[in-house]
């Protein structure tokens, strides 16, 4: 990492330590998950931790897309995109060093909620006086911190090319909590929206088609599509 790319997302990183909405989006995210696990864990004893986790996922996602819309979002508030493109004119650079800040806190947030996730399905199990459940196959446990890594930068995305807060928030939430599963109850083709590929990280053999390394690059492809246009839009526009 260069000398100027480090010194931009280390002020990133300042910003969204900044932004109350950050840490309480992340604090909310790792609490959420702990607690729909430990409910879970507790309507229904499982037998395999990491599969009671799994099904948070669709759920927890909504903290990585607020964190990722707020990076981007909370700078067109009061225009303070005007100070950042000031200090930092190189426009790539200071979007990429938004992207890297936010995936640094995103990653954190995924990793530490699939951990709480985990520690309360044991927990819960412990406390009703039944046996643990066990971890089995952990990859579905990395593929549902990559879900929410992705689905997170998916959103910054959305964020960078609408330049509001609303908009993309209000786009990215309908898609994963009324689009995608109203849709995946009338056609396959559903399978190729970003959230549903994605569960194939967490949820392996859930789809017939989509296996854990395809659903990851459809999802991966919905965010480097929509990042190129958000990229071409902030270099060849007004801020």
């Amino acid at each position: 990492m260069s000398g100027a790319l480090a010194r931009t997302v280390a002020a990133e990183l300042i910003k969204l330590r900044g932004l109350p909405a950050v840490p309480a989006a992340a604090a909310g995210t790792v609490g959420a998950g702990a607690a729909l696990t430990a409910a879970l864990a507790a309507s229904a004893p499982r037998t395999d931790a990491v599969q009671v986790m799994a099904e948070t996922v669709p759920f927890v996602q909504v903290g990585p897309i607020l964190i990722g819309v707020l990076a981007v979002a909370a700078e067109y508030d009061g225009r303070q995109i005007a100070t950042s493109l000031a200090t930092t004119p190189n426009r790539p650079l200071l979007l990429a060093s938004k992207a890297i800040a936010s995936l640094v806190v995103i990653a954190a947030t995924g990793a530490a909620t699939v951990g709480a996730g985990l520690a309360a399905a044991w927990l819960t199990s412990a406390a009703r006086g039944v046996d643990p459940p066990q971890i089995g196959d952990g990859w579905p446990a990395v593929g549902a911190a990559g879900h929410l890594v992705l689905i997170g930068l998916l959103a910054l995305a959305v964020a960078a090319l609408l330049r509001s807060l609303i908009p993309p928030l209000t786009t990215m939430l309908a898609l994963v909590l009324v689009a995608s599963p109203l849709l995946s109850g009338y056609t396959e083709h559903a399978r190729w929206l970003p959230d549903r590929a994605g569960s194939a990280l967490y949820l392996p053999g859930a789809d017939t088609v989509l296996t854990p390394a395809t659903g990851a690059l459809v999802l991966a492809g919905w965010v480097a599509a929509t990042a190129l246009a958000a990229v071409t839009a902030f270099v060849g526009r007004d801020a």
